[in-house]
């Protein structure tokens, strides 16, 4: 099941889409939920009612508006170095652990948004993600059990004032101004997806492939992520994790490749979808 935002002349409502790429809202088949965080912790139930309004004759709308899946999630988990090749450009080491940062709500927009790049940076950088949303409550957690946890995925792009990175001596301040966590443009529920480890991800700048890799050549898995984080802190349903971006970023080129007004991204994720923004 797909499941998206969509942009209405009385706001934002949580829409299914059908076999043929069509959107369903879920209040047109008198269903309750006012954003996905709230079908999200409603549960199994709820997302069984969801899925069957596809079978059903509700109106369709085609070519919607779509804003960002998740409207504020309670967390914005981010992993850093999260796979070798990006490691390795990076000039940096693998890490024994996972790198764990945080992005705040207000980063958050979605497909076909414009990212806001401030004049503050001269070196604003992309990076490409699975992103991981938590459907279940869940603290210390087996990794065997982990993406039992996992209520969906969705394609997301990081992205990152590297000159602040640098500057700073931590990352909060270049991960989260307006805009940086573009995020789309549904979110796909787990059982559509075999296995987290065996996705096709890309990112494309103007239609040039930066970043081509596969989710196999994260250092910490899915699995691995979900349980390491229950360990430390409760997850929430609609909380969001985002799982590390590949080798190909703008800093790590020679010469380096930063965004600038007006060029076209693209995230895609095998299985998941594609996530298209503009920088302004």
């Amino acid at each position: 099941m797909k499941l998206a935002m969509v942009e209405t002349d009385r706001g934002a409502h949580p829409a299914v889409v059908d076999n043929d790429g069509a959107f369903v809202e879920l209040r047109a088949a008198g269903l309750p939920w006012k954003s996905l965080e709230e079908l999200i912790e409603a549960g199994d139930a709820a997302w069984r009612e969801a899925a069957d309004v596809v079978n059903r004759d509700y109106p369709r709308l085609v070519n919607p508006r779509l804003t960002a899946p998740l409207v504020r999630p309670q967390k914005i988990m981010c992993i850093g170095r999260n796979y070798a090749d990006h490691v390795k450009e990076m000039g940096s080491s693998l890490p024994a652990r996972p790198v764990l940062f945080a992005k705040y709500a207000n980063a958050l927009t979605g497909p076909d948004a414009e990212i806001a790049l401030p004049p503050v940076s001269a070196e604003i950088d992309y990076e490409a993600e699975l992103a991981v949303v938590i459907g279940r409550r869940c603290k210390d957690v087996d990794q065997a059990a982990a993406l039992g946890c996992v209520f969906g995925y969705t394609c997301a792009n990081d992205i990152t004032m590297r000159d602040a990175q640098k500057s700073d001596g931590q990352w909060t301040r270049a991960k989260s101004p307006d805009s940086f966590c573009p995020v789309g443009p549904w979110i796909v529920t787990a059982d559509e997806i075999d296995d987290p480890q065996a996705l096709d991800i890309s990112m494309e700048l103007n239609g040039r492939v930066m970043q081509d890799s596969n989710t196999k050549r994260m250092v910490f898995g899915v699995a691995e992520l979900v349980s390491y984080l229950s360990r430390t802190m409760t997850l929430l349903p609609g909380d969001l994790l985002l799982t590390g971006t590949p080798d190909g970023v703008g800093a790590g080129r020679d010469p380096q490749v930063f965004i600038k007004s007006g060029d076209r991204l693209k995230v895609t994720v095998a299985g998941v979808g594609e996530l298209r923004n503009t920088a302004r």
